[in-house]
């Protein structure tokens, strides 16, 4: 596997990229690929299929200057920002578990972050939901996916220092939500890690082998979906 430590300033960009990373290595058939990134602004990130005005407050977010955008893959809004770190695996699904067992393919993934988190913090990490990590019931990771024909792209934030209390500002509580939640606000819901960035980073790229550099940055594929796409509010504000 080959790692990917790419941070662009915008937004837009961050996640055209891990869309245009799942259609390269589909055309090429060759490698896989992990890269990590960690935004330097704040910005809300709707789910596929999420709803804008019932998942966000939009009024809190236009007075802040928190842009929303919507990715390709689904899950539910999410708050991104400083102290968030982001991974983005794409694999070949053959290792991805079984094209149509959702919570397998899940399960090959987030089994090693889980190993790896409670290697690094010596607290007891759970699965819990459909792609959550939490510990001791609180929610520090979630995780979504995307399947093509032969790769699959799953990623998700691992929350080391944000600030929770802006996720109460800007997001009301979710439409739907994992029972495990049990109506708790974002608050109570979530924490930070507060463990080394470079810590985690460096786990894993251990944990997936990704021991050489991907130089083949799809930058025209990136290019053309910021334009079609990740630009355009008939995208981000669809539903």
């Amino acid at each position: 596997m080959k790692y990917l430590e790419l941070n662009f300033s915008d937004a837009a960009s961050n996640l055209a990229c891990d869309e245009a990373l799942l259609d390269h290595c589909e055309a090429a058939n060759d490698g896989e690929i992990l890269r990590l990134w960690e935004p330097a602004n704040h910005f809300v990130v709707l789910g596929y299929s999420n709803r804008t005005a019932v998942e966000v407050d939009m009024a809190v977010c236009g007075t802040s200057g928190i842009a929303i955008f919507r990715r390709f893959t689904g899950g539910g809004a999410v708050l991104q920002g400083p102290g968030c770190l982001n991974y983005t695996l794409v694999i070949k699904n053959s290792k991805a578990g079984y094209i149509g067992d959702v919570a397998a393919s899940y399960g090959r993934v987030l089994q090693r972050h889980r190993a790896l988190v409670r290697e690094l913090t010596g607290e007891k990490v759970e699965i819990e939901g459909s792609s959550d990590l939490a510990i001791g019931g609180q929610k520090f990771s979630g995780n979504a996916q995307h399947r093509k024909q032969r790769y699959s792209v799953f990623h998700g934030t691992f929350l080391l220092n944000l600030n929770l209390s802006l996720i109460e500002t800007c997001l009301p509580m979710p439409s739907r939500e994992p029972r495990y939640r049990q109506r708790r606000s974002h608050r109570l819901f979530l924490r930070n890690l507060e463990i080394n960035g470079d810590s985690l980073r460096d786990g894993l790229k251990e944990t997936w082998g990704a021991n050489e550099k991907f130089d083949g940055v799809p930058h025209k594929r990136i290019d053309d979906l910021i334009e079609q796409r990740y630009s355009r509010k008939e995208w981000n504000h669809k539903f």
